[in-house]
């Protein structure tokens, strides 16, 4: 009977045991369209084989915007989740509050500091310290192409504005609706920024909204691109106010419109209809961007928690979310590819073989450029005021290329 009782007493001491290193890990993030949702249900399995619980906190919106704002009314109430989907320099504002955790240990332990490129590193610190964890890189200058519709129209897929004009025209005579838009201030700032880097090159891009020069925001290419981005309105459809990425990126799919400017998480969702790259649908560089390369790194921060087990609850994910096994099962879900130097692409298909080709080489040759319609270039503040610049020139048909630089530049102070 004592040998019962202390078998019972030991039984019950594992279950404790277990119960207190499963920890539950509440992870913000908008992956909630159909390729992005099978991703992060893909990292919610990996994390739970650990022991721990996921606890999901999902805000739709492609951009991200809706779900920032949940996140600081989370942690102004001080009560922030484990985790949440935050990039590029809004990592750093976070930092200068003094609400993140360092994860340097499980850094160390996988050895990001060798995987990850230099230029993930640095986003990913604060103070020389890791407080997130990438997992992924989009090239978002891509187009893409329902080859099927281009044929019906005799029209070639356009490498350069000259040629894209050209095959919008051809569509349109066909009565195929040239490009699927998306009237949403992200959309239309990731549109102009494909036609700043086509019409500017990389340099230029750099100088314009990364280091925000006044006299490149408001000069003579500026304008001239501002010219070919507003060329692109006759070519969209009256529908287009309010919709929502993957619902322009499905009229390419569904052969509603031949082109879609987007980043390569469109991908995701010709992957989830069934598409096949190459055959069914094509991704080429946006007009004049062939050598150069616009990126989005997704990436988590992880909050300063009161408890020990939420904080092997976090390490469990940073580990995940770098780990081979992670970036390949989810990459290839997502559309985008792999962040570490060592991944194995041999599963990918062309699109993403292609982009981390290019990504290698412009990492090289220093033309590779970082989004500031996806959050990845300028503070959260210049990124809005500049949206709303574009957007307003997409909308205000009396509003001249000129006057738009001159308000680019001004929005450029704003911080």
């Amino acid at each position: 009977m004592k040998t019962l009782r202390m078998t019972l007493c030991a039984a019950a001491l594992m279950t404790v045991a277990c119960a207190a290193n499963a920890a539950e890990v509440e992870v913000l993030h908008w992956w909630t369209s159909g390729g992005e949702a099978k991703a992060a249900g893909e990292l919610k399995k990996m994390l739970e084989t650990k022991g721990d619980k996921w606890k999901d906190f999902a805000v739709a919106g492609g951009a991200g915007d809706n779900a920032m704002t949940a996140l600081k009314t989370r942690v102004v109430s001080g009560n922030p989740p484990s985790a949440a989907q935050v990039k590029g320099p809004a990592i750093q504002e976070w930092g200068d509050q003094g609400v993140l955790a360092n994860i340097d240990d499980v850094a160390n332990k996988n050895n990001w500091n060798k995987v990850l490129p230099a230029v993930v590193q640095n986003t990913m610190k604060y103070q020389g310290h890791y407080v997130a964890a990438p997992v992924n890189v989009h090239r978002v200058n891509w187009l893409w192409v329902n080859p099927e519709l281009l044929k019906k129209a005799n029209a070639k897929v356009p490498t350069t504005w000259d040629e894209f004009f050209k095959t919008a025209d051809a569509l349109q005579k066909a009565g195929i609706q040239p490009v699927a838009y998306g009237g949403q201030p992200w959309q239309d700032s990731t549109v102009f920024e494909d036609v700043v880097l086509g019409v500017g090159g990389a340099d230029f891009f750099k100088k314009a909204f990364v280091q925000l020069d006044q006299a490149t925001l408001k000069g003579a290419t500026m304008v001239k691109a501002l010219e070919t981005y507003k060329k692109i309105k006759p070519y969209t459809d009256k529908n287009a106010a309010g919709r929502d990425w993957n619902l322009a990126t499905a009229m390419v799919i569904n052969g509603k419109a031949g082109m879609q400017f987007m980043g390569d998480w469109a991908k995701g969702e010709f992957l989830a209809a069934g598409k096949v790259p190459g055959k069914d649908f094509l991704c080429v560089p946006a007009p004049g961007t062939a050598k150069s390369y616009t990126f989005n790194i997704d990436s988590f921060i992880f909050f300063k928690l009161k408890n020990a087990d939420g904080a092997k609850g976090q390490n469990d994910l940073a580990e995940t979310l770098v780990s081979p096994e992670f970036q390949q099962v989810f990459n290839l879900n997502k559309g985008s590819i792999p962040v570490r130097l060592d991944a194995d692409m041999a599963k990918f298909d062309d699109c993403g073989k292609e982009s981390a080709k290019d990504f290698a080489t412009d990492n090289k040759s220093g033309t590779l450029v970082p989004s500031f319609a996806h959050g990845m270039a300028a503070h959260s503040a210049t990124q809005g005021a500049i949206f709303d610049v574009v957007s307003q020139f997409w909308n205000d048909d009396s509003m001249t290329a000129q006057q738009a630089a001159a308000k680019l530049a001004a929005a450029a102070k704003v911080n």
